[in-house]
């Protein structure tokens, strides 16, 4: 992977990574792929309409099924879903944590139930990166030690201990297996700013046979805190992570979260928010969200957004959506969801482009005043 720091705004930064499929320009926001397929959209729609260059499938759920052995098989996750351009496949411990009934972590590991049919099956750090070796993603997060919030000060150390431990577990594995993939660590420590400073700290220094990560992500975050206290988490935490490589923040979230996320440092983002929230009725606009359901835009022919240039946005109208969504038509996910993705893709283009131009308080200050 070649990293490529282009421009500053105060903390805001535009940046070019390089994997072997696709040149990605950032901020980039990466739609969710659960199972290597953007829910109501296929991998047409991914490369031509919304033009993408990188998304994000799961480890945890492709390990479950179809398996990452059959993946193997039929030649990694770029031929298996018929996507060219790259992948990043998280570790999968936040869906053991969250999903599986009976979640055990020990020093070795996650132990956990799959939620598919209650089987046993156990996480190591090494298990890991092996599982993402035969899916074949451009970037591997390493297994981290998620937990709950708010907790007790001895867990939230043991947390970082074992995410240390675990992340240097990993570092080992991957180097010494010797593939062209990249890995990144995962930095814990609550909204504690001491504990966020000591996991970044740690995982920075850590390095193997003069190796050490091509990325760092912030984790754990986006769990119920409140918005302001998550943003100060990041502004404490993206201090302690290198200029020179990726930063990436998971999960994370609304238009206005990745707003502030940009204007402290951060580069990369994923979140099922704008798949999600579109089949749901709700869409994103330059004008803040817009309740397709209402019984106002029945015979509104107006598109979504007047600014939009989506594809759903230049060839169909409010009323229609508010049809599709009514009379229960698959074509409504699809539609939708192209318009939401190609607003969060947008958003991240224009505040690329705003720091490139040195303008990123006036997009900000612009973004907010039209929502208001």
């Amino acid at each position: 992977m070649k990293f490529t720091l282009e421009k500053t705004d105060g903390k805001a930064r535009a940046c070019e990574i390089v994997t072997e499929h696709s040149t990605i320009k950032t901020p980039i926001f990466m739609p969710v792929g659960t199972n290597a397929s953007v829910k109501g959209l296929d991998m047409i729609d991914m490369k031509e309409i919304l033009d993408t260059k990188i998304i994000l499938a799961n480890t945890y759920h492709l390990y479950l099924r179809p398996n990452d052995e059959t993946i193997a098989k039929l030649g990694g996750l770029h031929k298996f879903s018929n996507y060219p351009h790259s992948f990043l496949t998280d570790s999968g411990g936040f869906q053991a944590f969250s999903l599986s009934k009976n979640m055990k972590q020990s020093v070795d590991g996650i132990g956990f139930k799959s939620h598919i049919d209650g089987s046993k099956h156990f996480f190591t750090p090494e298990k890991v990166i092996d599982i993402q070796y035969n899916l074949n993603s451009d970037i591997m997060m390493v297994l981290d030690d998620l937990i709950a919030l708010p907790n007790t000060t001895e867990r939230i150390e043991l947390s970082i201990k074992r995410t240390t431990d675990w992340a240097y577990r990993s570092l080992v594995h991957h180097i010494n297996k010797g593939q062209k993939n990249n890995i990144f660590a995962i930095i814990q420590g609550g909204t504690n700013f001491k504990y966020r400073a000591q996991s970044a700290t740690e995982l920075v220094g850590l390095e193997y046979q003069g190796k050490s990560f091509d990325g760092f992500a912030i984790g754990g975050l986006s769990v119920g805190e409140e918005n302001q206290l998550m943003y100060d988490t990041i502004e404490a935490t993206t201090p302690y992570m290198p200029e020179n490589k990726p930063r990436y923040l998971m999960g994370v979230g609304t238009p206005e979260d990745i707003i502030e996320a940009i204007d402290r440092g951060v580069d990369m983002f994923d979140c099922v928010m704008p798949t999600r929230n579109a089949r749901n009725g709700t869409l994103f606009t330059s004008f803040g969200r817009l309740n397709i359901k209402a019984a106002k835009y029945k015979l509104d022919d107006n598109p979504i957004d007047h600014e939009c240039d989506c594809y759903t946005c230049k060839n169909y109208s409010r009323a229609y959506l508010n049809h599709l969504f009514k009379a229960k038509e698959l074509t409504y996910f699809r539609l939708a969801s192209i318009h939401n993705l190609h607003y969060y893709l947008t958003l991240v283009r224009k505040a690329r482009e705003a720091i490139l131009e040195g303008r990123f308080k006036e997009f900000k200050s612009d973004f907010y005043a039209k929502r208001s």
